[in-house]
């Protein structure tokens, strides 16, 4: 999911030009290659307050963005769409760190965008040429049914960047269960200094089933029993997420709203062989009317203590 420029500026969304460009030159100053020397840290953060800078300083980018919120831009625009034409030096010479520090003018290796440090920097006497830097990584939530997860499936993807749209094919393991993310190594945004692109990451979001709730690895169902099956005992008939049929025995006098466990038929796990278990729960269908013959025998139950 992508970030929000604004907060990533620390500015609201109602924010001047100047105040952008404020927020943007605090930032800069204490995120840069140049002051921050080798941190990765700093120079993710660095890239991500660039970006946002040249969209929300970019009146036509910045009301794309607005309209569009920032899923729906960055599907609009690519990284390097984002960067294109656009020139930091003026900014970067205010702040000391030379005037071809960040220019959308200069291209390095893949066609990203280069930093230049050509002169000396305030903050240290080493003399950067290129600095490249990663790209952005990208999470791409994929709906998953019950089924997918217990079986695993192969899905494809549609990624927009770079100013067109990229199909991926994943292989989907068994229990891959909701927050749980697979890693595509370069699949990311790209550079928009000449580094290596980012990483994809997928992350499994379990879609709502008709028959069974989840709580992790766990799955629980509800089975609504006749007033005479809780009272008698009776055998069911449980539905699994393979399209088998187990048989769960309920003792006589049980009651509504027991839980009964089975072991092992839950959702399996991404590693090993182990499972979660499956929870019936136990309801008991009242009758709304009764019919005379009904009655009576409710009323013989009742006159024998029942």
């Amino acid at each position: 999911m992508s970030e929000d420029y604004y907060k990533i500026l620390g500015v609201q969304k109602s924010a001047s030009d100047e105040d952008i460009k404020k927020a943007y030159r605090k930032l800069a100053m204490k995120y840069h290659p140049d002051h921050t020397k080798g941190d990765k840290a700093a120079e993710e953060k660095f890239k991500k307050i660039s970006e946002a800078y040249a969209v929300l300083s970019d009146k036509e980018k910045r009301k794309e963005y607005d309209t569009f919120g920032a899923e729906g831009f960055r599907q609009r625009f690519s990284q390097e769409d984002i960067f294109r034409g656009f020139d930091f030096s003026d900014i970067f010479r205010d702040l000391g760190f030379g005037g071809d520090s960040f220019s959308g003018r200069g291209r390095g290796r893949g066609g990203g965008m280069r930093f230049n440090f050509g002169g000396g920097s305030p903050f240290g006497s080493q003399t950067y040429q290129q600095a490249s830097m990663k790209g952005s990584d990208l999470v791409y939530e994929l709906p998953l049914t019950l089924k997918d997860i217990a079986t695993g499936t192969q899905k494809t993807v549609s990624l927009q960047h770079q100013g067109g749209s990229e199909k991926i094919t994943v292989k989907i393991p068994k229990g891959m269960i909701t927050g749980k993310k697979l890693r595509l190594a370069g699949k990311g945004s790209p550079s928009p200094v000449g580094g290596s692109p980012g990483d994809l990451f997928i992350q499994a979001k379990v879609l709502n089933d008709p028959v069974y709730r989840v709580e992790n690895y766990d799955l629980h169902m509800n089975h609504e029993l006749k007033l005479s099956e809780a009272v008698l005992g009776t055998s069911i008939s449980v539905p699994t997420l393979d399209d088998k049929k187990l048989s769960l025995k309920i003792p006589p006098g049980t009651k509504p709203g027991t839980k009964m466990r089975m072991s092992g038929h839950g959702l399996p796990h991404m590693k090993g062989n182990k499972k979660g278990d499956l929870y019936v729960k136990i309801q008991v269908k009242l009758p709304k009317q009764l019919s005379d013959e009904q009655r009576k025998l409710i009323e013989k139950l009742a006159e024998a203590g029942l």
